[in-house]
């Protein structure tokens, strides 16, 4: 919707209006096909101002489309908010942006160097 924006924006395909209650995740057909170049993907990604204004996000977020997937796009929206939200056909639900990827080859290995941080996760360090 602007010069600098990252992400296309998705629109709903939805026959008629959808309620999505508090709490609830509905698959949301953005009724697009793609296809994505190889090494690069398609992240779906919620909408800040669905998000602040309503609390809708994408459950898996951001949700991947592989190079390879040739079905139908779909948008796992979730309403975190306290109100129902009504979505209609056309109303923009999401954002898609194409990011190159890199595909590792793993090694099996016995065990791994040592870090500083090690396993440490989850908060270790403090506040």
């Amino acid at each position: 919707m602007s010069s600098g924006a990252s992400g296309m924006d998705l629109y709903a395909d939805v026959k008629n209006d959808i309620i999505l209650t508090p709490g609830q995740i509905k698959l949301i057909s953005a009724g697009i096909y793609v296809s994505i170049p190889q090494k690069y993907e398609a992240q779906i990604r919620p909408r800040s101002g669905l998000a602040l204004k309503h609390g809708i996000s994408i459950v898996n977020s951001p949700g991947t489309i592989d190079s390879d997937f040739r079905g139908l796009v779909g948008i796992i929206l979730i309403n975190l908010g306290k109100e129902p939200f009504k979505i209609s056909r056309g109303d923009r639900v999401a954002q898609m942006v194409i990011k190159p990827i890199t595909q590792a080859e793993l090694e099996e290995v016995k065990e791994l160097d040592e870090t500083s941080r090690s396993g440490g996760g989850f908060g270790h360090t403090g506040v």
